[in-house]
């Protein structure tokens, strides 16, 4: 029913151009291009920026940008697909590792990795043929936004349309987070940096698997280690799980603070989520309030 939906959860529903229950869908407007990746390079010993983001959670409402100024629509390009895995091969596919390559695995791999500076560490994954995906990707998709950015986004993994461009979210999900961003008062060009736990394209989108996993978690390690992130949101379940090096369900991590390095972590679905199930989009302004309002307390 219509009068379950707050006027704050209305509003949020028209900032993400999606359609209120009893009400007409909003107008179409045609999509902007997405915003390609800053070039600077990050130095952690930088003090990290402030980001003001006024009235949280109790005045949100009046902090969110006009709803005019937020007409980007969502292009009708496909939805990423889902897992094309079995059941059976989807139970032998955890977020968490149990056997790796070799070169994955390799110690001195992983050493080297964390001494990277930031164009050095965009140019091994960009040659990156630790797991079999290297042969099967277009590109490597190392991240987007602004790297000394307050907040870091990160994903599952590139989908048809990255993989195509070497860009990160820049399909219809990546539309989605743009408006979801842009409801929290933050921009990739000033607020955020985006990355995913997998750089290269699974075929045909199926989930990510342990050992692949486990090849590319260090380079996110390290663009953490050389970004300046304040708070860190996990999009979807491998984001999260692979981040935390959980198995918790994600319905359990939702709702609650986590810490990645010291670094708040909140958990939330994942964009490509949301536009098949929409029934969510509440649930996910809830953990972007959670967020903002985790981001004041480290303000004060």
């Amino acid at each position: 029913m219509l009068d379950t939906f707050t006027d704050e959860q209305r509003q949020f529903l028209q900032l993400l151009r999606l359609p209120v229950p009893g009400e007409p869908p909003p107008e179409m407007a045609p999509v902007k291009p997405a915003v390609k990746a800053v070039s600077a390079v990050p130095n952690r010993s930088v003090s990290a920026q402030t980001t003001p983001v006024s009235g949280l959670p109790a005045g949100l409402r009046n902090a969110l940008p006009a709803t005019a100024a937020l007409s980007t629509a969502v292009a009708p390009t496909p939805l990423r697909s889902t897992s094309l895995l079995s059941k059976a091969e989807a139970l032998q596919a955890p977020v968490l590792a149990t056997q790796a390559s070799s070169s994955s695995a390799d110690p001195q791999r992983i050493t080297r990795i964390a001494t990277l500076d930031w164009r050095d560490l965009n140019n091994m994954v960009s040659t990156c043929q630790a797991c079999p995906l290297g042969e099967t990707r277009k590109h490597a998709v190392f991240g987007a936004g602004n790297p000394r950015g307050s907040w870091l986004f990160v994903g599952e993994a590139p989908g048809a349309e990255e993989d195509r461009r070497g860009e990160a979210f820049v399909g219809r999900a990546g539309q989605l987070l743009d408006n979801m961003l842009r409801a929290m008062g933050l921009s990739r060009e000033k607020d955020v940096y985006i990355a995913n736990i997998l750089k290269c394209r699974p075929p045909n989108n199926r989930d990510p698997l342990g050992p692949e996993v486990q090849a590319c978690m260090p380079y996110l390690q390290r663009q953490i280690d050389l970004l300046q992130t304040r708070v860190i949101v996990a999009l979807g379940r491998f984001a999260a799980q692979g981040l935390l090096q959980v198995d918790t369900p994600l319905s359990q991590l939702r709702g609650t603070t986590q810490h990645y390095q010291g670094i708040p972590l909140i958990v939330t679905y994942h964009p490509a989520y949301l536009l098949r199930n929409p029934i969510d989009k509440r649930k996910v302004w809830e953990d972007l309030k959670r967020a903002l309002g985790v981001f004041a307390e480290l303000q004060k």
